[in-house]
């Protein structure tokens, strides 16, 4: 199957740094190596796999790419138990029910059972869940369809997807082998809980988000709470980067920051002090050893830190 086959009708920024630019202009900062991954992705037609801790940004990169785009989000979000029922197809029982009432009245002694069958169980009975849905869409621009947290999904399920990822169809017994004409733009996320079999990974291009610098997650801190004074986003960033240091159970995100920083906002904070962070810290730490484990004077020293004009 060639490539130029598979080619969604999306319009392609004509170089990275374009892409770079469109993503920043929807507010998402992306370092080169990821908006390489992603440009490439959308030129290849390829599934995009993106791993890294929770909070860094992953699924964000599909609300901004369908934002960019001018199409929609179709997510499909994972979790242990999901079969095909929920992420791919199921049966409109009601109204077969009513079809069969509706024959059984109107009478038709001539059609087989086979055939009664076939009806039923025909395209117009489906029930569409993301997977069918990406694969139906129709459009000048294709779906972005991103599969959450897969690694909260059973194995079974991956095996399933190798079907979608590498062909964009799925096959569907009663019906038959449903393609799609404008193949869908693929974001999948992981955080790693378990790891992804290999024939998924090959199936799909590659890239991992860390936790940002202190340079870049200012920038994100900026971008995203315009409202804030530089001087408390550096100080909350300087912290926030402080706490990554610590030997913590679950270190913050940066979903966590922006959280943490709209409620100091919100408080009119104007710096950062002990007071205000020991009622606000559960919005970046989410475990009580992790609280007990920075609080008091370790707390202190951290905000020493932090409030110091010296960059980490």
């Amino acid at each position: 199957m060639s490539i130029s086959t598979l080619l969604p009708t999306v319009s392609l920024p004509s170089a990275i740094g374009d892409l770079q630019q469109q993503l920043a202009d929807h507010d998402y900062i992306a370092d080169a190596g990821l908006v390489t991954s992603i440009y490439l992705a959308l030129k290849l037609n390829r599934p995009l796999l993106l791993e890294g801790e929770a909070g860094v940004g992953k699924t964000e990169v599909a609300k901004v790419l369908a934002a960019t785009a001018g199409t929609e989000v179709i997510r499909l979000q994972c979790y242990e138990g999901l079969d095909i029922t929920h992420a791919v197809y199921d049966w409109n029982y009601a109204r077969q029910l009513i079809e069969i009432r509706v024959s059984e009245e109107r009478g038709h002694p001539t059609r087989t059972k086979h055939e009664r069958v076939q009806e039923l169980f025909g395209p117009e009975f489906l029930i569409e869940r993301p997977l069918l849905q990406a694969l139906r869409t129709q459009g000048a621009q294709p779906a972005v369809l991103l599969i959450d947290e897969l690694d909260r999904a059973d194995e079974e399920f991956e095996g399933y997807l190798l079907e979608f990822l590498s062909d964009f169809q799925v096959t569907i017994p009663e019906v038959g082998t449903i393609k799609a004409t404008t193949p869908p733009i693929v974001i999948i996320t992981s955080n790693r809980t378990r790891e992804l079999h290999d024939a998924l990974k090959r199936r799909c291009l590659y890239a991992w988000i860390d936790y940002p610098d202190f340079e870049k997650e200012l920038r994100i801190v900026m971008t995203k709470v315009p409202g804030i004074s530089r001087a408390l986003a550096e100080q909350v960033t300087r912290f926030v980067q402080e706490l990554r240091r610590a030997e913590l159970y679950k270190a913050t995100g940066v979903s966590e920051t922006l959280d943490w920083v709209a409620a100091l906002v919100a408080l009119d904070q104007q710096e950062l002090d002990a007071v205000t962070i020991e009622r606000t810290l559960g919005i970046v730490l989410k475990n009580q050893e992790d609280l007990q484990h920075i609080r008091g004077d370790r707390l202190q020293d951290i905000l020493n830190r932090a409030k110091s004009p010296a960059v980490p």
